[in-house]
């Protein structure tokens, strides 16, 4: 859970997921939304790329808003995000995450991310 919606939570919270994945992470693909401001800061600290994905083209995200559409189930588009406990959201983000998909031949995304790190 990020501590605010802006951009120095979100810079924050990703310096601290490169600090984790040292080299693994390689580029980020990010929408135009304020919480991404700051995405010199992320490219120069942590050498990795930071990509936006053209506005109102939903389709160059089209994993993303898949899995937008499965998080309305837990979460209703108007519903506050902290109305939920941190518990909830652990709960949602396994389901998420341990849900095999067909884009990756049926392998979970938890899966995928772990094979990845070995390597």
């Amino acid at each position: 859970r990020l501590h605010g919606r802006d951009s120095q939570s979100m810079t924050q919270a990703v310096l601290e997921l490169a600090s984790q994945l040292q080299d693994k992470l390689k580029t980020l693909t990010v929408d135009h939304g304020k919480e991404f401001a700051n995405y010199q800061t992320i490219e120069q600290l942590t050498g990795t790329q930071v990509y936006f994905a053209y506005a109102y083209s939903p389709h160059e995200r089209g994993s993303n808003e898949n899995r937008n559409r499965v998080l309305r189930r837990f979460i209703p588009k108007g519903q506050a995000i902290e109305e939920l406990s941190d518990r909830q959201l652990v709960q949602i983000n396994w389901y998420l995450n341990s849900r095999p998909l067909k884009c990756l031949n049926w392998r979970t995304p938890i899966e995928i991310f772990l094979l990845n790190l070995r390597h």
